[in-house]
Parts: C-alpha cells; sequence; structure tokens
C-alpha cells in the first residue's frame, strides 16, 4: 500500500467512526467542551465540515495548479459558529460524511503518489509539500476526534466521583500536562 493509499484509508474511518460515537446521543453527552475555552461535539463536526468546504481539496488544487506561486487562502477556523448554528449535530455528522467522500473522490482524480512532494505557499508557514498537507489532513481528524472524546468524558467529569484520580483524559481537561497516577 502506498502512503497516499494509507493517509486516505485513515480520511475515509472518519465519518463512519463519527456516526457510529455521535447519531443519536443526548446532549448530556454532547453538550459539553474538552476544555473552559473549548468546543463541543457539534462544534469540532462544524470546524470538520469547514475544512472539507474550504481548505484541504482547495489547498491541494492550489498545489497542483500554481505551486509557491500563489499562498492558499486563509482558513476561518469558526465559520461554523455561524453557518451551523441551527443545524443539529446529527445533520452536521451526514454533511461532514457527505462532503468527506466527495472530497476524497476528488482527491483520487487529483493527486498521484509522484505528486507529494510538490510544493505550496501557506500564508504564515511558508513553503509545504503536499505529503504534508495531506498528513496534516488526517492527524487534523485524529486531533479533533481526541477533542471530541475529551468534550465527551467532560460532560460526565464529576459522576465518576474518586476514579478521576485515575482518568488521564479528564484530568488534562484541568491540567494539560497532568497524568493519572
Amino acid at each position: 500500500m502506498t502512503y497516499l493509499d494509507e493517509t486516505v484509508d485513515l480520511l475515509h474511518r472518519t465519518p463512519e467512526l463519527l456516526r457510529i460515537l455521535l447519531r443519536g446521543l443526548p446532549d448530556a453527552w454532547t453538550d459539553t467542551t474538552d476544555t473552559p475555552d473549548g468546543w463541543r461535539p457539534r462544534d469540532v463536526v462544524g470546524h470538520l465540515v469547514t475544512g472539507e468546504l474550504s481548505d484541504w481539496i482547495a489547498r491541494t488544487q492550489r498545489i497542483l495548479e500554481h505551486g509557491t506561486d500563489l499562498p492558499f487562502d486563509r482558513f476561518d477556523r469558526f465559520a461554523h459558529e455561524s453557518r451551523d448554528a441551527d443545524a443539529s449535530l446529527d445533520e452536521l455528522v451526514e454533511r461532514f460524511a457527505a462532503l468527506r467522500g466527495e472530497n476524497l473522490a476528488r482527491l483520487d482524480e487529483l493527486v498521484s503518489e509522484e505528486d507529494l512532494d510538490r510544493r505550496g505557499l501557506h500564508p504564515s508557514l511558508g513553503e509545504v509539500t503536499l505529503r504534508e498537507l495531506l498528513t496534516t489532513w488526517a492527524v487534523h481528524d485524529l486531533d479533533h476526534v481526541a477533542q471530541i472524546f475529551a468534550a465527551m468524558a467532560g460532560s460526565h467529569d464529576a459522576e465518576v466521583g474518586p476514579w478521576k484520580a485515575y482518568l488521564g483524559i479528564l484530568l488534562r481537561r484541568d491540567d494539560p500536562s497532568a497524568t493519572p497516577g
């Protein structure tokens, strides 16, 4: 299996994981942020939708068409806040799944293994490769899935009682450097 195949395989898994994890859950499990100033699961999924709408494929195309001659457009990390105000979590999960499917089909049309070392220009990071962009897409998913798990765990922080001392996912909410004893 090629590097591109492995990365795309992981990207295919995120929508199904979110469906299994989030669909139909009551607000008691999904209406808490991962950290005091963080995001609830619906915010995370809305942010993932934004990435599917305006980030990963747009930047892939920019690299393929313009290389380092034209920098990427800036990404609005908070576009979901107003756009998705009336959407349910289940609706957001399904929208994300549909967009991800479309984007991976488009990626398959656009990119081959030979393209992975092509370069683009990030507005603040400078030159980046297509390989780095696609790897970041996959790791970005993992980062936000972890954020969803942290928010869900945090929704029942008080209910675990003294066992919190053994639950790193809860300890990190209070102190990111904390580890269970």
